[in-house]
């Protein structure tokens, strides 16, 4: 590939219109357009891997979504949306789509969906994992429990959490560094903080949670790709839910004689 920042650019453009739902010549020639300000389809041709007759249906396909005007000229002449309004029109389309999906999944989801599972699920991705976690505190009704390595907690679990203390939950979290608990005291300032077990910057542990009592997860950090700077280690976690749940067993024998401990020295 050119290292030509224009070239980059034009490639990663038309990926994106691609993943939006345009179709390759479609996404090259509002590129095109896009660079041209307004061209003929001889001119599109010029700049763009597209044959000439091709441009035509490229143009249409635009044309129907709102994204090039047509100048009913001849030649005809077509005209590129600027990229804000096409920034707004992708935004808007792919919000309606999102709205539309999950009506459909929730009249599809199985009201007897089990909360008692007898093994324990799979998470691999910080990304998916972060997800999971704001998922699982979300829907907390009395407690969330919760110890993380620093570098996995997020803007949006500090908002989660800050948004379930708000209805009363109990949140009780890991001590961490002192600028990182000033943080928290500012956004959770009801939250209680315990002695963690661990220095977590000295192993591979990522986060321990419990929620209610009857949901947990335990993630560990492993060799990645390098996507997630400045350590070039990922995510895997497991997790459970239901009061005979193994993995509820475990972590919350684990939860009560940590948060035990830490009560019992507070008051010697």
């Amino acid at each position: 590939m050119s290292g030509n920042p224009s070239d980059q650019a034009r490639s990663t453009a038309v990926k994106q219109l691609k993943a939006l739902g345009l179709s390759t010549y479609a996404a090259r020639t509002f590129v095109a357009l896009v660079s041209l300000g307004e061209g003929t389809a001889q001119d599109v041709s010029e700049v763009a891997d597209v044959p000439r007759t091709r441009v035509y249906d490229a143009a249409d396909e635009l044309h129907d979504r709102g994204l090039v005007d047509v100048k009913q000229s001849s030649p005809q002449r077509y005209w590129a949306i600027s990229t804000e309004t096409a920034g707004r029109h992708f935004e808007q389309e792919y919000d309606h789509r999102v709205t539309v999906l999950t009506d459909a999944l929730d009249q599809l989801a199985s009201a007897n969906r089990s909360t008692e599972q007898q093994g324990v699920w799979t998470v691999t991705g910080r990304d998916t994992v972060s997800e999971r976690v704001v998922d699982f505190i979300s829907a907390a009704d009395d407690e969330v429990v919760y110890m993380t390595a620093e570098e996995l907690l997020t803007d949006e679990i500090t908002e989660c959490l800050s948004t379930v203390s708000d209805r009363g939950v109990s949140i009780r979290l890991a001590e961490m560094s002192q600028s990182a608990e000033a943080q928290l005291e500012q956004d959770v300032p009801d939250a209680q903080l315990f002695e963690s077990l661990w220095d977590w910057s000295d192993t591979p542990a990522g986060r321990l949670l419990m929620v209610d009592q009857n949901k947990t997860l335990v993630s560990v950090l492993v060799d990645g790709n390098g996507e997630h700077p400045p350590e070039p280690r990922d995510e895997t976690a497991i997790w459970g839910a239901g009061q005979t749940n193994s993995l509820v067993v475990v972590l919350k024998a684990l939860f009560t004689w940590q948060l035990d401990n830490n009560r019992d020295s507070q008051d010697v």
